[in-house]
Formats: structure tokens, sequence, C-alpha cells
């Protein structure tokens, strides 16, 4: 319980963004299903090489989490407002993961241009 008590503090202190699959009010009472650092730039002072995959998820969950509730769901990577379903990956990423799920989207890097349910990365960053 302790544990839990800290990585809450940390997520008060923007140190850390702890994401969970429900959007309860008593979240704070079970473990989060993912851990992040608050942004991409905390990323490169903790970690001596960083993941490139979970730079983009931090970037997308930062990105967005300040204006819409992010769950983690069964299928993808983040539910946003329970309704939009995202998977994120570089610009290969294929809507294999989640091909048959209503409103799903992929929030792709290394592209310029969106198309389809195909959006670019990059533009994630101009709803903060």
């Amino acid at each position: 319980m302790q544990g839990l008590r800290m990585l809450y503090a940390l997520d008060r202190a923007k140190i850390l963004s702890l994401a969970t699959s429900d959007s309860k009010s008593y979240k704070h009472l079970s473990k989060p299903d993912k851990v992040f650092l608050n942004n991409t730039n905390l990323m490169y002072v903790v970690c001596p090489s960083v993941n490139v995959g979970g730079m983009r998820e931090t970037f997308f969950f930062n990105q967005l989490s300040v204006n819409y509730a992010i769950n983690i769901p069964p299928k993808g990577d983040f539910l946003v407002d329970g309704k939009l379903l995202f998977e994120v990956g570089g610009k290969n990423k294929t809507f294999e993961q989640i091909a048959d799920v209503e409103n799903s989207f992929i929030a792709a890097d290394d592209i310029e241009t969106g198309f389809r349910n195909k959006i670019p990365l990059w533009m994630f960053g101009i709803l903060y």
C-alpha cells in the first residue's frame, strides 16, 4: 500500500503519469496498468537509451491526458473518453490489432499527413 501511495504522489507531482483500465474514482486504491514518465524530456534525463515505442506512448498520453480521460483498453493502446481507441506506432503500423473495433485510429510517428484513420502523432501536440 505504501508503494501505491508513493506512485500516486509522484503522479500528483507530475513526475509520473499513471494509466488504469477503468476511470473509477477510487483508482488510487489499485495499481496502475501502465506507468509513464510525465513527459518525453524526462525520459532522456533518466534513461541511458530511450525506447522509441515508449517515447511515442508517453508523448500521446501526455498530450491527451490534459483534457481527456485516458484508459488502457483490452485491445489497442489507449481509450480516449471511453469512445475513441488509439494504437500508437511508427509509420508502418497497421490496423491489424484494432481492425474489428469501431472508432479506432492509429497515431503514427514519422508521417507528415494522415489518411483515413491514420493520424500523424505530431498533430496530438496541438491539443495540449
